[in-house]
């Protein structure tokens, strides 16, 4: 961490805003420019008054989605946050612990609780939310595969996005439920909004992932490794070593190829690694700090550059189809996709990663 007069900024592998009281009563905000992907931030350290605005919705009061309930609140950038859950009072009993941790926190956005029943009561609570963030779902469980929950939770997130574009008609969504590429497909076609309003959350997390692995390796601190994973939020994950950098210089000089493939295999299960030793249910502080990170570029329009399941049109050579990729994100949700340097053999898993998601995307429409 970096320590200036009475600010503290934390490094981070995206953009953040730190918020903290100062002497004369005042919230200042602390705005470090940083470079994305785990980049070691630039820091241009600049203060301005704090304002809060605009409303995000968490769908889901499980561990996954009360913590990123949690997060959000805790950005201190939005004015309202709303946790939904069908479990009656849960969602009402999580927002009034988190916020009587205001004060110890410092931090003035609201948490609402609100219960909601499968035939859409309890939704007039999220009306008007300019971010969704869909938890909703089963979690795994140990053996499970993503797309084993494919049947019941796609029934889940027809109902929440269906629901949600009926209160929310301008909202963008983030989704975050299993099986992801094909759920976040399914999301925009029952909520029938455009493409670019309607991601899902799956490279931001593999990302992090991998790159903890390689920090973890190499005994580095994980602000000095940059990496990127592709493609779909499963088997066919894409990391990409070639766009991979430890202090600046190619991972390839810091480990063997052999070293590099062991670290992309142990990415690639890196949820199922944690739902075993978890034994009940899946990861959460991760997910949880991915998908905060998507819902507070798309309130505060940053134009950041993240790995998000996003629909590419053209990019890469690949059409019509939900995949991981990156892109920048604002208030509009997608503002563009972003085409990076790949080597041949990336580009060629990349895809076959779309092959393999599109077929099962253009399943989920029946479901």
């Amino acid at each position: 961490m970096y320590r200036s007069g009475h600010c503290t900024i934390h490094r981070s592998r995206f953009q953040r805003v730190e918020s903290y009281p100062t002497p004369n009563s005042h919230r200042i905000d602390c705005v470090p420019n940083y470079s994305c992907i785990g980049a070691a931030p630039t820091l241009e350290g600049r203060f301005r008054a704090m304002s809060r605005s605009g409303k995000v919705t968490v769908v889901g009061a499980g561990f996954y989605g009360s913590t990123t309930a949690l997060r959000l609140a805790e950005y201190d950038i939005f004015e309202t946050v709303v946790l939904t859950d069908i479990v009656e009072g849960k969602p009402e009993g999580l927002a009034l612990d988190i916020n009587q941790s205001r004060s110890i926190e410092g931090f003035e956005t609201k948490v609402v609780g609100a219960t909601t029943t499968a035939d859409g009561k309890g939704y007039e609570a999220t009306a008007n939310s300019d971010v969704v963030v869909i938890t909703a779902g089963l979690p795994r469980k140990p053996g499970m595969s993503r797309m084993d929950l494919i049947g019941v939770n796609a029934g889940i997130v027809r109902g929440v996005a269906e629901n949600i574009a009926k209160h929310s008609p301008n909202a963008v969504l983030i989704v975050v439920s299993n099986p992801l590429d094909e759920m976040t497909a399914l999301a925009q076609i029952a909520s029938k909004f455009p493409h670019n309003r309607v991601m899902g959350q799956a490279g931001m997390l593999d990302t992090a992932r991998f790159t903890h692995f390689v920090a973890e390796k190499l005994n580095v601190p994980v602000a000095s490794v940059k990496t990127l994973t592709l493609g779909s939020h499963g088997d066919t994950m894409v990391p990409v070593p070639s766009r991979c950098t430890v202090d600046g210089k190619p991972l390839s000089e810091k480990l063997s190829a052999a070293e590099i493939d062991e670290l992309v295999t142990r990415t690639r299960n890196g949820g199922a690694e944690v739902v075993a030793l978890l034994k009940t249910g899946s990861a959460y502080y991760a997910p949880s700090a991915a998908a905060a990170r998507m819902a507070r570029a798309v309130i505060k329009d940053t134009g950041e550059v993240m790995p998000v399941c996003a629909w590419v049109e053209g990019e890469y050579g690949i059409s019509g189809v939900y995949l991981g990729v990156e892109a920048e994100i604002g208030r509009s949700g997608i503002k563009k996709v972003v085409e990076g340097n790949l080597t041949s053999s990336e580009l060629e898993a990349l895809k076959v990663a779309a092959e393999a998601v599109r077929s099962k995307q253009a399943d989920v429409k029946d479901l």
